[in-house]
């Protein structure tokens, strides 16, 4: 891989390492940058990550998702199946991995199930719901899992201050889903209506100047004899099979292949490990140490396939956050801001640096960790960049017209008209929600 492609991939990386480069001018390096690194955070992350992808390289997640969504068939159920799906497996393997997994499943499901059009508004809604699905565990979203481990949160407390945004959350993305696959759906029925009315209108004026030509005498033909090689008038071309469409065959009839028992018993004994480690009944050393010598033995591909840029990403997150912490000027900024409006400052932050970075740097500036919790979660709605998932979202949807060719004549499936939807429907989700928490919340 080249440096500029692998900049590419790892944009957000990049701009990290440059953000924490940057920030050594105002503090220089020295031994109080030990300090930075939340080593509980990188530890149980990384637990997460690697039992994650070992369970998905063995199509545990896979065999899941295809049995759930293969019990469905019309449109809206469909498309609630792969959402919710999406948002369940969010509170497992984190709302990246949740997407990562299922956007794919759910391209090929639709099309093969000649629902198309409804991939861009999926897609929106799986994207809402691995960002705010995930919110009711510690570890469905990497935010969550830097705050529950820097506050020493205790399980019931986090539950109780996440239940209310994330009900609201659930019962908004059923109702968004059932409206909009519904709504797709009708347009869809409208459309072929129209096409077919079309085609037998030219259908009928066809046959009208068949039987016209047959009326006119042979005098009053042309004398020009027409070219065997430029017919007078082309027939429209007839469908072409959907070959890709018929090879990416429903969920319902793809075989599910066998799991391994051995391995995913030791996967389910690291994962409880994991949130044994998570919730600070083990020490997080003694779950990375199982989880790393583990995978090394059953399946180094699971090591491999960790997202180590986001690990990388967090340490530069650590350094850029620990540096602007140890300003005078800026701490007597966002100290009083967070005191007072630490919900408001939480979500907007998030739409500017997204809500993974907006957690790291406003921790460092408030004790009052349920505002700052609820405000980084709620703000991975909005714009595109309030969650780094959000961009895995969008990369799989700039793709699909190259994966599937009968996507490419469909206007719904434009990277525009997807990026006015999800702006659309997150901005919605957005202020709804800091609205009812704002009413509702007693801080």
């Amino acid at each position: 891989m080249t440096p500029i492609a692998f900049l590419r991939e790892h944009a957000v990386l990049a701009v990290s390492a440059v953000a924490a480069v940057a920030s050594m001018v105002a503090v220089p390096p020295d031994s109080a940058y030990w300090g930075y690194f939340d080593g509980k955070t990188l530890g149980c992350l990384f637990c997460v990550l690697a039992v994650a992808s070992a369970l998905r390289l063995m199509g545990a997640f896979d065999r899941a998702a295809r049995t759930v969504i293969a019990r469905f068939g019309s449109p809206r159920s469909l498309a609630l199946a792969l959402v919710l799906t999406t948002a369940a497996l969010s509170c497992v393997a984190t709302n990246d991995m949740a997407l990562i997994m299922m956007l794919p499943l759910s391209a090929a499901t639709l099309v093969g199930a000649g629902r198309a059009r409804l991939i861009p508004a999926v897609f929106v809604l799986q994207s809402l719901a691995a960002n705010l699905c995930g919110m009711i565990v510690p570890f469905g979203n990497p935010q969550n899992l830097y705050l529950y481990s820097y506050y020493g949160l205790h399980l019931g407390d986090f539950l109780r201050t996440m239940a209310l945004p994330f009900t609201v959350s659930v019962v908004g993305v059923v109702t968004a889903t059932w409206w909009l696959a519904g709504l797709t759906n009708r347009e869809n029925a409208s459309g072929e209506a129209g096409t077919r009315a079309t085609a037998g209108g030219d259908t009928t004026a066809s046959r009208g100047a068949s039987a016209s030509a047959a009326e006119t005498p042979a005098s009053a033909a042309p004398a020009t004899t027409p070219s065997h090689s430029a017919p007078a008038a082309s027939a429209p071309p007839a469908t072409p099979p959907h070959s890709v469409a018929a090879a990416l065959v429903p969920a319902s009839t793809v075989p599910i292949m066998p799991l391994s028992r051995r391995r995913l018993g030791a996967y389910g004994v690291l994962l409880a490990l994991t949130l044994l480690a998570v919730f600070r009944v083990l020490p997080i050393a003694l779950a990375v140490a199982a989880v790393a010598a583990t995978l090394a033995a059953l399946d180094r591909r699971a090591l491999a396939a960790v997202d180590w840029p986001l690990l990388a990403t967090f340490a530069c997150f650590f350094v850029f956050a620990g540096n602007l912490a140890r300003i005078p000027e800026l701490a007597a900024i966002l100290g009083p801001l967070m005191d007072d409006h630490g919900l408001v400052i939480s979500a907007g932050a998030s739409q500017v640096i997204s809500n993974v970075p907006a957690a790291v740097l406003l921790s460092h500036f408030t004790d009052a960790w349920q505002p700052l919790l609820v405000g980084v979660n709620i703000g991975g709605a909005g714009t595109l960049v309030g969650s780094l998932a959000s961009l895995i979202t969008l990369q799989h949807f700039t793709s699909v017209r190259k994966v599937f060719p009968q996507t490419r004549t469909m206007p719904e499936l434009s990277t525009a008209r997807f990026l006015g939807l999800f702006s659309a429907v997150n901005m919605i989700f957005l202020a709804g929600l800091l609205l009812i928490c704002m009413i509702t919340l007693p801080w």
